[in-house]
C-alpha cells in the first residue's frame, strides 16, 4: 500500500493487522529516505538507528519467504521514501495499491506536526510516477480515495481482499486501541489518533483554510492527484 503522509494509511495496517493470517510492516524505506536525503523529521536519529537504512537488504526481507502461518504480508509506504537511488524491480512480486486523498486535507493534518516542507514530501508526484510506472510493466495498480473509502470501508476492503485472493473477514472493520510492536518509532509523533481509534472514523466533511507556501503546495499537488483521483476504485 503506496501512500503519501497523513492519509489513512496507518488506520489501513492496524485493519490488516487484525486479521489472523496477516503479518505488516511500517514504512520499511523510511530510515534510507532520511540517511540518503538528510531530511529533517520528528524523530529523525531514532528512526536512523533502529531501522536498516539499505534499501537492497530491505527489499529483500519485503519479497523473502513469509513466516509458517503467514498468509499476507502487508506494507506500509510512503511513496515520497522512493529514492532515485532504489531500484523498482523487487515491486513486481508485490500486489501494489495507490492510496490518496486530496492534497488540501494531508496538507492542513501534516504542517501541524512538520511545518517546512515541499510538494514532494507529500508523495503525490511519486504515486503518479508509480502508477505509470507499475501500468506500464503490468496491470496499473488500484487507487483508492480515503474519502471514498471512509464512506465505505466494508465494500473497499473486500475489493483489497478480492484483489490478492483471500477472504474478507469482519475482524478488519475494528481494533482494540493502543500501540502495536508493529508502530515505527515515529509513532509518538503522529499516531494519536490511531492509538485512540477502534475502528475507520465515519467520513465528515471538513473545511480547510490554508495560506501562504501551504496553499502553494496543495496547488502543486492538486494535478497529479485529480489525475490519480480520476481512474480510482469505484464500490
Amino acid at each position: 500500500m503506496w501512500s503519501g503522509p497523513r492519509n489513512i494509511s496507518t488506520a489501513l495496517m492496524r485493519s490488516w493487522e487484525n486479521r489472523p493470517d496477516t503479518m505488516v510492516v511500517d514504512e520499511p524505506l523510511f530510515a534510507h529516505w532520511l540517511t540518503e536525503t538528510g531530511t529533517d523529521h520528528p524523530g529523525r536519529e531514532d528512526v536512523i538507528a533502529t531501522y536498516d537504512s539499505d534499501w537492497r537488504r530491505v527489499a529483500e526481507q519485503l519479497t523473502g519467504p513469509l513466516p509458517d502461518g503467514v498468509e499476507v504480508f502487508y506494507q506500509k509506504h510512503m511513496a515520497h521514501h522512493l529514492t532515485p537511488q532504489i531500484q523498482h524491480g523487487w515491486m513486481a512480486r508485490l500486489t501494489n495499491v495507490l492510496l490518496i486523498r486530496d492534497p488540501r486535507e494531508v496538507i492542513a493534518s501534516y504542517q501541524k506536526g512538520r511545518p517546512r516542507f515541499v510538494a514532494r514530501d507529500l508523495g503525490f508526484e511519486q504515486l503518479v510516477e508509480l502508477y505509470d510506472e507499475l501500468g506500464a510493466t503490468g496491470e496499473a495498480p488500484m487507487v483508492i480515495d480515503a474519502s471514498d473509502f471512509l464512506r465505505a470501508p466494508e465494500p473497499h476492503l473486500r475489493a483489497l481482499c478480492e484483489l490478492i485472493g483471500v477472504d474478507f473477514t469482519d475482524r478488519m472493520l475494528e481494533w482494540p486501541p493502543g500501540p502495536r510492536d508493529s508502530d515505527g518509532v515515529w509513532a509518538p509523533y503522529w499516531y494519536k489518533t490511531v492509538w485512540e481509534s477502534t475502528g475507520f472514523a465515519p467520513w465528515t466533511p471538513r473545511e480547510v483554510h490554508l495560506s501562504g507556501l501551504a496553499a502553494e503546495v496543495a496547488e502543486e499537488c492538486r494535478s497529479p492527484y485529480e489525475r490519480l483521483y480520476a481512474v480510482r476504485l469505484r464500490v
